[in-house]
């Protein structure tokens, strides 16, 4: 049994306001430990129930932020950025029996600790075929199309809501409860880490690779908080305007959807100007 863990960071225990997770300041430093003792906690329990191996895919901003010489010796971990399906590199290779989220949030324009769809700002909302998205949802679809299980989501409550709607056979952990996008409830890294524990043991029980789901066409709406971020991401062949400050895109799966929707970010990502975006 192969689990792969993808690890965003701001749904990690503790975690709650912009320089938790930014890399390179003080608080940043600290939470490092929190996140890389969530994710050892998914790990240590997956192999309590039964995993061979165990790789984690760092997703978080740079994806240099785990401890490596805190992790788990079991584990392998896979870091650093341009990688093809980005935050759910690795699934695509046909070895992989389950994927965790641990540490993710809820989407743009969204009730969530920290909550967005992969720029901090910028987007203000996201829809999958009229649904709205978070990046969970948008991660699952891209694996159910490799037929890899979506088996443990960690994050604040408010995540765990959400991952009921794309993953509700998956065990989630709630590590904080949610106040406001920069305030939570916080459980101990004592407590997290033995719920999660607990969770990825059940959840390895689920990791059975199924038929690949193939669901397409997708059609990807972003909404943008300027009309110019819009404009930018049309440079992008293949999306248009679909509204005030909105764009869409059309693919037949969402392998090529998430790869849509990395190259719109990062165009979007470099128009976005000081102070006022």
């Amino acid at each position: 049994m192969k689990i792969l863990i993808s690890a965003d960071m701001e749904g990690a225990t503790g975690v709650t306001w912009p320089a938790d997770v930014l890399p390179g300041s003080e608080q940043w430093q600290r939470c490092r430990r929190l996140f890389t003792s969530d994710v050892n906690a998914a790990v240590a329990g997956f192999f309590d129930g039964g995993a061979d191996q165990v790789l984690i895919n760092e997703a978080h901003w740079t994806m240099r932020n785990l401890l490596l010489e805190e992790l788990d010796e079991r584990a392998q971990m896979l870091t650093g950025r341009h990688k093809a399906l980005s935050m759910v590199e690795g699934v695509q290779h046909g070895d992989v029996d389950g994927i965790a989220f641990v540490g993710y949030h809820t989407g743009a324009g969204t009730e969530g600790v920290l909550a967005h769809t992969y720029l901090a700002n910028s987007i203000t909302g996201v829809w999958v075929n009229g649904t709205r998205a978070s990046e969970g949802l948008l991660n699952s679809l891209v694996v159910a199309e490799f037929g890899v299980p979506v088996v443990l989501v960690t994050g604040d409550d408010r995540t765990c809501e959400d991952a009921l709607g794309y993953a509700p056979r998956a065990r989630s952990v709630a590590v904080k409860d949610y106040v406001s996008r920069y305030a939570a409830v916080c459980r101990t890294p004592a407590r997290t880490a033995a719920d999660i524990r607990a969770a990825a043991k059940e959840a390895a029980g689920l990791a059975v690779r199924g038929t690949p789901v193939e669901d397409g066409p997708y059609t990807v709406e972003l909404e943008f908080d300027a009309e110019h971020l819009a404009g930018a991401a049309t440079v992008v062949p293949g999306v248009v305007s679909s509204g005030e400050r909105k764009v869409a895109y059309s693919a037949g799966t969402m392998y090529d959807g998430i790869r849509y929707f990395k190259a719109v970010t990062t165009i979007v990502s470099s128009a976005v100007e000081e102070q006022y975006g």
